[in-house]
């Protein structure tokens, strides 16, 4: 029987190895197209796909020419490697958001969610929904297995951004939350939210580096762009 976490608690250790095997054991997730797009009609909206810690428009391909098969305008966030963020970075994104036609939905993954929040925060006019994948926006900044990693990458501590947020307020849009039990890396309490912190909380059997690529994971960010 696999270990299974308290929902408040870090993913265990051995819950993060099985994290690790994913990139060597499913290469065929770049560029594939998912078959739950299939009967969807995304009209042309824009939607703008945001990678997580470490990762980027590579990693979340699958996904997004998954949006597209289902009639999306599905768009990588153009920012290389997703390293941490930066005020020029948010400056970036908020520019490649207005750049886009209105409205936009926003997709974030992991550390991408956050970033989406925020975007939704400070341009509410521009943004229609958005949906985290897996982020840890509620509670305990530490209750994740990336955060020494990201300390040591960006040099400030991950409480303590160099720029003002809040990310346990909801953006004035609405939110959804994908979140795991079998997360290998953020608690599902921190990445499901508290009451009030997201409008609705999805839960999805996929592990955390399959929220871009898992069927079960890519069929719920369709069902709630269509929500």
């Amino acid at each position: 029987m696999s270990e299974r976490p308290s929902d408040g608690d870090t993913p265990s250790f051995g819950r993060m190895l099985g994290e690790l095997p994913l990139l060597v054991t499913e290469p065929s997730w770049y560029g594939r197209v998912d078959a739950a797009a299939a009967g969807r009609d995304g009209q042309g909206r824009s939607v703008l796909v945001l990678p997580g810690f470490l990762a980027g428009d590579l990693l979340t391909s699958r996904l997004r020419h998954t949006l597209e098969a289902a009639g999306y305008r599905a768009h990588g966030w153009g920012q290389g490697v997703n390293q941490g963020l930066t005020r020029m970075l948010f400056d970036r994104m908020l520019a490649r958001v207005a750049a886009l036609p209105a409205p936009v939905s926003l997709i974030g993954w992991s550390l991408g969610g956050l970033y989406a929040r925020e975007l939704a925060k400070a341009a509410p006019a521009a943004v229609d929904r958005v949906i985290t994948l897996g982020s840890p926006f509620s509670g305990d900044l530490h209750a994740n297995r990336a955060w020494k990693l990201y300390e040591w990458v960006n040099g400030h501590a991950v409480d303590a951004p160099p720029l003002p947020v809040d990310l346990a307020v909801k953006p004035p849009v609405p939110t959804w939350a994908l979140w795991s039990a079998e997360d290998g890396i953020v608690s599902p309490a921190s990445s499901r939210g508290q009451a009030g912190e997201a409008d609705h909380r999805i839960a999805v059997a996929c592990r955390h580096m399959d929220f871009v690529s898992a069927p079960a994971a890519i069929t719920a960010v369709l069902d709630a762009l269509e929500g």
